[in-house]
């Protein structure tokens, strides 16, 4: 025979995701924490996320950190092609004379 699923009530859902989300803490530690199943734990986040995207600051501090970074990759990768480029018209210039 089929298990019921558990009902828990809103205030731990709540908690369970704010640790998860503030705290930046994996669904792993949160669920030993609170005595839940990760994978319980997770699909509340995602739920959480679904209704409010980029809601708090955490979320969009974090983005906006994610977004820098491949910023900063990219200008890496620019200033590496210039470099490269500025020899390779130096090398150019030599062979014409």
């Amino acid at each position: 025979m089929a298990k019921k699923p558990a009902r828990y009530s809103p205030e731990l859902r709540a908690e369970a995701v704010k640790a998860v989300i503030e705290g930046q803490r994996s669904y792993a530690d949160v669920a030993r924490d609170f005595g839940l199943i990760a994978e319980t734990v997770r699909n509340w986040v995602i739920a959480e996320k679904k209704k409010n995207p980029g809601g708090s600051d955490d979320a969009r501090e974090a983005i906006d950190r994610v977004r820098t970074a491949e910023m900063e990759r990219r200008i890496r990768e620019l200033e590496q092609e210039n470099a490269f480029l500025k020899k390779a018209a130096a090398f150019f210039a030599r062979e014409q004379r």
